[in-house]
């Protein structure tokens, strides 16, 4: 690995190290509502009647085999991660899929592996601040998005998000201290890695700078669908049509 895509990497180790429990604990630490929020995701990628998904920083692949399962048709799904062990156990599960292949790449989102206007959907699942909070390649990894989607093509955002209620942002950020990063860390063994997902969740952006980000970096048509009194939500944006642009 050469020394930028080191610094664009700083999660590598850590999610290296955390798969093997990693589904058990996104189950225990949401209450299972992470598989609603993901089951939603998947519906509003297939309404678009894709025929080439991509699933980015894919991890154990719930996002891309919950497209799999639900799909009717026969669609081109690939699942892209930087960490081989997270692969290793997407491809494990995906021997339970039935009628549907999605095929995984390991790659890094800053340098994908698709020609330009090749994509109908891409979709990440509580990832998207790990691409772009604090991070200097934001741009770098919004830029690939971009490049590799069709000219109207939707970018579906899976991602933990700040409520506006006052109120139901203390008890966030409390049951973020308490659940995710005191109890996911006990449970899992790997305290660091449940209180960065705990401390960057807590300070990730409203959903109003979450759409300048994206306007910012050429996307349109935003849209904020929040999901559990706003502590996440969907974000669905598009790359522009040739003649709007």
């Amino acid at each position: 690995m050469d020394k930028e895509a080191a610094a664009r990497r700083p999660l590598f180790r850590m999610f290296n190290e955390v798969p093997e429990r990693y589904d058990l604990m996104n189950r225990i630490l949401t209450l299972n509502q992470d598989e609603r929020w993901r089951k939603k995701a998947a519906k509003l990628c297939l309404e678009e009647d894709p025929h080439n998904v991509l699933d980015i920083c894919t991890g154990t692949a719930d996002l891309a085999l919950r497209i799999a399962k639900m799909t009717k048709k026969e669609i081109r799904i690939t699942a892209s991660d930087f960490s081989q062990p997270m692969l290793d156990v997407a491809a494990q599960k995906a021997q339970k899929v039935d009628g549907q292949k999605v095929e995984f790449v390991l790659a890094d989102t800053a340098d994908l592996p698709f020609g330009d206007n090749t994509l109908d959907v891409i979709t990440i699942g509580f990832a998207f601040r790990n691409l772009t909070y604090k991070n200097k390649f934001a741009g770098q990894y919004l830029g690939e998005i971009l490049r590799t989607l069709n000219p109207g093509g939707i970018f579906i955002i899976a991602e933990s998000s700040q409520p506006k209620s006052a109120i139901m942002r203390f008890g966030f950020r409390i049951y973020l201290k308490v659940m995710v990063q005191w109890l996911g860390g006990l449970l899992s063994g790997h305290r660091k890695a449940y209180r960065y997902l705990a401390v960057s969740a807590r300070d990730y952006y409203t959903p109003a700078e979450v759409k300048t980000l994206l306007k910012e970096h050429g996307f349109n048509d935003f849209q904020y669908l929040p999901q559990f009194a706003g502590s996440a939500a969907i974000y669905t944006v598009r790359k522009p049509n040739l003649e709007t642009v």
